[in-house]
């Protein structure tokens, strides 16, 4: 049986991924923050016949990463697929911004997803169809005016991303960096409250495309996807 590790999962494009993959059939090892949150998203995915493993644990802490892997192993046998969607947005202009918020965005939003894989590797190379999704940001190849330590992050993400994509090519792992514009979540909506949830992208979305990239075959490669919302600014 296939089996996915899906981090930032209680809630919003996480939640949305791992219903996807549980429609699927994948076994999955879902990780949040929130108890309650990830206790909901297990039964309705066992009330749909899957197979799930939640996990609240602290992507701060060093010893995480390692961790959910061991996890994934010791419940499941193997490990398929690894999508790093879990983040951390923070808007404050580079004047305003501290060592600790520095810290926090650069351990959850690149160290922890840099360690995973990393840690994932091994098992992932004696997958049939191996697949690691980063789910970033448009602010992982754009600047915005306040959030600097954020997208300082999320490009940090993207650069390690393209690296890692060129080592494990030849093991067969295909690597894929999704780069949405603004989705209608609680982060994107305190981050930018001035935008119209009408117009946001919706999580099933990112869901969409992550279940096109595990699924589809053939010989081109799909680096990275750009998805912006409707009203954003085309080729910008």
């Amino acid at each position: 049986m296939k089996s996915a590790i899906i981090t930032g999962a209680s809630k919003g494009i996480g939640k949305a991924i791992a219903l996807k993959l549980a429609a699927l059939s994948y076994s999955l090892v879902l990780v949040g923050r929130n108890k309650t949150h990830l206790a909901n998203i297990k039964s309705e995915i066992e009330k749909m016949g899957g197979r799930c493993k939640v996990l609240s644990l602290d992507l701060e802490k060093e010893d995480t990463p390692d961790l959910i892997v061991e996890e994934a192993i010791a419940h499941f046998g193997q490990i398929d697929i690894l999508i790093n969607n879990a983040g951390l947005a923070h808007s404050s202009k580079i004047m305003d911004t501290d060592i600790d918020i520095w810290n926090k965005l650069f351990h959850i939003n690149a160290r922890a997803p840099f360690f995973l894989c990393k840690a994932a590797v091994p098992f992932l190379r004696k997958s049939k169809n191996p697949v690691i999704i980063n789910i970033s940001s448009v602010v992982g190849f754009k600047g915005y005016a306040g959030q600097a330590a954020y997208a300082s992050s999320k490009h940090a993400l993207a650069g390690f991303t393209k690296v890692l994509a060129k080592e494990v090519q030849e093991d067969g792992i295909k690597v894929h960096l999704i780069s949405p514009g603004g989705v209608n979540t609680e982060m994107v909506q305190k981050m930018r409250p001035d935008i119209d949830t009408s117009e946001l992208i919706q999580p099933d979305e990112i869901a969409e495309l992550v279940e096109f990239l595990v699924t589809r075959q053939g010989k081109g490669i799909i680096d990275h996807l750009y998805i912006r919302r409707q009203s954003g600014q085309a080729f910008d």
